[in-house]
């Protein structure tokens, strides 16, 4: 299957970083309208998108220990996320902004099993899985490379929660999950360790 190719981010957004800080909380319900595409794009872009060229080193939108970047950005779909994407399960190529499908049967029971079957992994329409090759890190600094892989998945869980309050999607950062079942429901690789669950739709409307 042929990459898709996101739409480009747009760095110029309507809420500042302070308004999204003093807005961003845990909300954990969708609406049933399905994220845009221009959303997912943004959100993919927050979490590992490039952002500028230093020393012939593409930087991306969050800081890694050396630029080592040992994270890699999964995108789980469900029947219901995007009508431009089919279920299944995507990999974000931050040095193209574009998503290669990884695999086209349904996992979102599998990860949501894998979630102790939280509703808010359940009810999302999209999930981003963060997975990390520690090895990457670890070479670079054996002491505490792990400390580091861990910053920066906090780093991007961050960049994601802030974006989404400026774009009106809600999200909730998951960590409740049995590592082994996530690695097994999206056949993950054995140097890629599930880290971090990070569901996000579009936010309902009150009435």
């Amino acid at each position: 299957m042929a990459p898709i190719e996101l739409p480009e981010p747009d760095p110029d957004g309507q809420t500042s970083v302070e308004r999204a800080i003093a807005m961003r909380a845990s909300r954990r319900t969708f609406a049933r309208t399905p994220v845009t595409i221009e959303d997912v794009s943004q959100v993919l872009w927050a979490a590992q998108g490039l952002t500028h060229v230093r020393d012939g080193v593409e930087m991306r939108a969050a800081p890694s220990a050396g630029a080592t970047y040992p994270l890699v950005v999964f995108l789980e779909v469900t029947s219901g996320g995007r009508a431009d994407l089919d279920r299944g399960l995507y990999r974000y190529d931050p040095g193209r902004h574009v998503l290669e499908s990884e695999l086209d049967a349904p996992v979102h029971d599998g990860l949501t099993q894998a979630a102790l079957g939280q509703e808010v992994v359940r009810d999302a329409p999209t999930t981003i899985v963060l997975a990390a090759n520690y090895e990457r890190t670890r070479r670079q600094y054996p002491k505490h490379g792990d400390r580091y892989v861990h910053m920066e998945a906090g780093h991007v869980a961050e960049n994601v929660h802030l974006v989404c309050e400026s774009r009106g999607l809600n999200t909730c950062p998951v960590g409740a999950f049995t590592d082994a079942d996530v690695a097994d429901a999206l056949e993950l690789p054995a140097r890629l360790e599930p880290l971090y669950l990070l569901p996000f739709g579009r936010r309902a409307t009150r009435k």
